[in-house]
């Protein structure tokens, strides 16, 4: 009998033993970080979103009321153009003006770039002949009346004309630009339609006759 009570003592000690508060210490923690990490998520959205007025406010460019103004302008005077259209070249053409017109104008446009690139370097090379020839003596720039005089005159002349064609170059350029853009043949200051025998003239004219009135340098 006593054995039996013995054995029936051993085995309720087992269960009657506490769990160390050791293993108890995981749970807790985890608990405490999954607390801790809750908060710095909470404290993270709460900064992130007073912040962003702030960023918006850096990061949106500051347009001027002139910048809208010229922007819309654009935008009217391009919607107000005819839709244009391409062939396989890239050469835009409209109603107004037909593929074989514009085709027409390109070719005159592309022929008379050679044409001035040509003259204007001829003319250039002259007038650096002409300073070579003096720099070695032949000719004396300060000759008042003489061979200098006319020999500078002479050298101003090719200079100013080879601006001249460079000018013109810069434009024919810009009428290129206009052909691949399908806006060629329209003004660009009004966007009404050039006349067809102002273009034939002046492949490169921008604008009508009396608006060219209003603006020097203007074709």
């Amino acid at each position: 009998m006593a054995a039996a009570k013995k054995s029936t003592a051993k085995a309720a000690t087992p269960a009657q033993k506490k769990p160390p508060k050791a293993q108890a210490a995981p749970a807790q923690t985890a608990a405490a970080n999954k607390k801790s990490a809750s908060e710095r998520s909470t404290s993270g959205r709460a900064a992130t979103a007073s912040a962003t007025p702030q960023q918006k406010a850096t990061t949106t460019p500051n347009m001027s009321t002139g910048s809208k103004s010229n922007a819309t302008n654009n935008v009217a005077a391009n919607e107000a153009l005819p839709k244009p259209r391409f062939n396989k070249d890239g050469i835009g053409y409209t109603k107004d003006f037909d593929l074989a017109f514009v085709k027409e104008m390109f070719d005159a446009l592309q022929a008379e770039r050679i044409r001035l690139t040509g003259q204007a370097k001829r003319l250039e090379d002259e007038a650096q002949q002409l300073v070579q020839e003096a720099e070695m003596g032949d000719v004396k720039f300060d000759d008042e009346g003489g061979e200098g005089d006319s020999t500078n005159v002479e050298r101003e002349r090719d200079l100013a004309l080879s601006a001249q064609a460079r000018d013109a170059v810069d434009e024919i350029d810009a009428a290129l630009l206009r052909i691949a853009a399908g806006t060629y043949g329209y003004s660009v200051e009004s966007g009404r339609p050039l006349p067809r025998e102002r273009l034939e003239a002046l492949p490169w004219s921008s604008v009508l006759v009396e608006e060219k009135v209003g603006g020097i340098g203007r074709r």
